[in-house]
């Protein structure tokens, strides 16, 4: 398979996955296999919960700000996505998560509000980082392990003050970038493991354990080391990209960013081609503060080739 058509499966797949997995948010463990049990038939792109069908949400919103600078900055400016994330949050998005909101509205500059946060709260290390990680993933891919786990934890910076969620962000990124080589992200998972900051290895080999269940999380899905680990047990225990997808929505909770990260790696394990058109065509991403700009597949596809996917 061509590298570009698991670039393309990253970024796709991460926000298909978002979108599918929207109008289950909070919901129970089965309901998405308990209104679609037969998988193929088609009409999973339902909507409901205040999303229309195929829409993605800030995971996916998110995701293309970050790759917007990227390809416009010609590389990593932090006080630039910063700033695009701001007139995105200034905007009234439908969704955007509590800490995020709060470090993009604190007044405080790009390199302290996060960390201000942090000192404040003592709590931050929920997923919103790893949502949106698919951009950046497939960007700085090529540049190498140390260099991408590096621009993982620095974007993860910009929001979230917790170096957990530093440390699963670049856990994803090094995953990605495994797997746009040809090689298998499950197998590489040990020494990946092995570049996490000691403070929070431990956490993390627990929850990609082959033998971990989401069942035996011990905090919600909203926080980062239960999400990466829901989103790789998804992976790891299916063979497709549709039976992953269908996996991680079943598991409740934060659907919608579980099967987006879990549509990021599957994406870039099975391509581009694997990913059923009847997911793709509806999809459709509102750009808040752009001018009412609102991005579809083939604007994706153009961002990934901007990426160097």
């Amino acid at each position: 398979m061509k590298r570009i058509q698991r670039a393309a499966g990253a970024v796709v797949g991460s926000a298909v996955g978002d979108a599918l997995g929207a109008p289950f948010e909070f919901g129970p463990q089965g309901a998405f296999s308990a209104r679609f049990p037969v998988p193929g038939a088609g009409a999973e792109m339902c909507g409901g919960g205040g999303w229309d069908p195929g829409e993605a949400t800030d995971d996916t919103q998110m995701a293309v700000l970050v790759a917007e600078s990227l390809v416009q900055r010609g590389g990593l400016d932090l006080p630039d996505i910063f700033d695009r994330f701001q007139r995105w949050a200034a905007s009234e998005p439908k969704d955007i998560g509590l800490q995020t909101e709060d470090v993009l509205t604190n007044g405080m500059p790009w390199d302290l509000a996060a960390a201000i946060h942090f000192q404040v709260n003592l709590r931050a290390a929920g997923n919103g980082s790893l949502m949106r990680a698919s951009t950046s993933a497939v960007h700085f891919a090529r540049a190498g392990q140390a260099a991408t786990m590096d621009a993982a934890r620095r974007i993860a910076a910009l929001t979230h003050g917790d170096r957990a969620a530093w440390e699963g962000t670049a856990i994803f990124h090094e995953l990605i970038r495994v797997t746009l080589e040809g090689d298998d992200a499950l197998r590489a998972l040990p020494g990946v493991l092995a570049l996490v900051h000691p403070d929070h290895r431990s956490r993390y080999a627990t929850v990609l354990d082959p033998d971990w269940h989401p069942d035996q999380a011990t905090e919600f899905n909203g926080a980062v080391w239960p999400c990466l680990g829901s989103a790789v047990w998804a992976l790891r225990t299916t063979t497709s990209f549709e039976g992953a997808l269908r996996a991680a929505v079943d598991l409740g909770g934060d659907t919608d960013t579980v099967a987006a990260v879990t549509g990021g790696l599957a994406g870039a394990r099975y391509g581009l081609d694997a990913i059923p058109s009847r997911w793709t065509e509806p999809l459709h991403i509102p750009l808040p503060g752009s001018g009412g700009r609102v991005l579809q597949l083939s604007d994706l596809l153009d961002l990934v080739d901007g990426l160097g996917g």
